[in-house]
């Protein structure tokens, strides 16, 4: 059997093992409880910095444009409104949003670990900081690199071709970190620059598809009005964690697929299958 022929036989038995529908379930429900707390906090540290205030709006038209598609707009209003809506909650009801999100990152870690069958966990109190780090400097880094991205782009002749470019760049660069920085076990950059490739393709396909679809059949804006955006984002976030998922499982794959090859026994999928 080839390399490719056994690729494809690991990459069907570890889809299988990993229930990966089931967890992406799991971290949806998660995420859509955790969406209001997350840019609760992207708002106010934006706010914080003059520097970004001029462009956080600019920063979330591109965001929601180029990541939910179809009903960017009608869901960055209704985010806005939620965010409205939670500066107005008591320090309790507050706490619980935080607490929320932090569940969603603890929820990505066990998932994503779980793939790579890793038995290294830490406890959650040391996990925290580096959550709360996630949380409070992941907007700051979000808004330096879209800013200067601009400046940059105000500079070339390219502006359309980069600006074309810039969410695939950027859906490549999120799948790359959480498949280098999340597993507990070695990761080769080879292996995670390659999922995260096939990640951003398979996203992009998906997002193409859904916004097709969504405009050619337009059965939610039929029977929800102009609650349609609702049930579109939450049915975008199940398929964008089906596609992390994938990646993640694909570079999994290709790292057993080079332990096979080097004959290191320790491919464990590979082993169970020949």
């Amino acid at each position: 059997m080839n390399r490719a022929d056994r690729f494809v036989l690991i990459f069907k038995t570890k889809c299988a093992k990993e229930n990966i529908l089931l967890n992406a379930g799991a971290l949806s429900y998660l995420t859509i409880l955790s969406l209001v707390p997350l840019f609760a906090v992207t708002v106010s540290i934006f706010s914080a910095f003059p520097a970004f205030k001029t462009i956080s709006t600019d920063i979330e038209s591109f965001l929601f444009t180029n990541f939910v598609p179809a009903a960017g707009e009608q869901v960055q209003q209704a985010m806005q409104q939620f965010i409205v809506n939670a500066s107005q909650m008591t320090a309790v009801g507050l706490f619980v949003l935080v607490a929320t999100a932090l569940m969603l990152m603890s929820a990505i870690d066990n998932t994503v670990n779980q793939i790579w069958h890793s038995d290294e966990t830490k406890k959650f109190s040391k996990k925290l900081p580096i959550y709360w780090a996630i949380l409070s400097l992941g907007p700051i880094l979000i808004g330096s690199g879209i800013a200067a991205t601009s400046y940059l782009f105000g500079m070339s002749d390219g502006v359309n071709i980069l600006l074309k470019a810039l969410p695939y760049l950027t859906s490549i660069i999120a799948f790359l970190l959480i498949y280098l920085l999340i597993p507990t076990r070695s990761v080769r950059f080879k292996d995670a620059l390659s999922g995260a490739v096939a990640a951003a393709i398979i996203y992009e396909i998906c997002k193409k598809g859904f916004a097709l679809y969504i405009s050619t059949f337009p059965a939610y804006q039929t029977i929800y009005g102009a609650l349609a955006a609702v049930p579109i984002m939450f049915i975008w976030i199940y398929i964008s964690w089906i596609v992390v998922l994938l990646g993640a499982v694909i570079t999994y794959c290709l790292g057993e697929c080079e332990c096979e090859a080097k004959g290191e026994g320790e491919c464990k999928e590979a082993s169970r299958e020949s």
